[in-house]
């Protein structure tokens, strides 16, 4: 529902191109993974205490962490409001 209701529309997409850079990382349920990804991903969610999905992390330019978000309903404008916030209190 995020990918389709926030990631994919033009008002976001516009938005994370001057303002974001993301990197998707992918948790699969259904899917084998190699024993080094299997690992790379745990280290991941316990650096980043992830706990449910989705889960998105802001970070700073120099990498530290200013914020956790997940998915909300309403589209692209809350989540962007959202990003905003946290980028601002940074």
């Amino acid at each position: 529902m995020l990918e389709r209701q926030v990631f994919s529309q033009p008002e976001f997409k516009d938005y994370a191109a001057q303002h974001l850079v993301l990197l998707e990382v992918d948790f699969p349920r259904m899917k084998e993974l190699s024993r080094e990804q299997r690992a790379a991903n745990a280290q991941l969610a316990e650096r980043y205490g992830i706990e449910g999905f989705p889960t998105i992390v802001l970070l700073d330019s120099t990498g530290k962490e200013i914020g956790e978000l997940g998915y909300m309903p309403g589209g692209p404008k809350p989540f962007i409001a959202a990003v905003e916030e946290l980028r601002i209190q940074d």
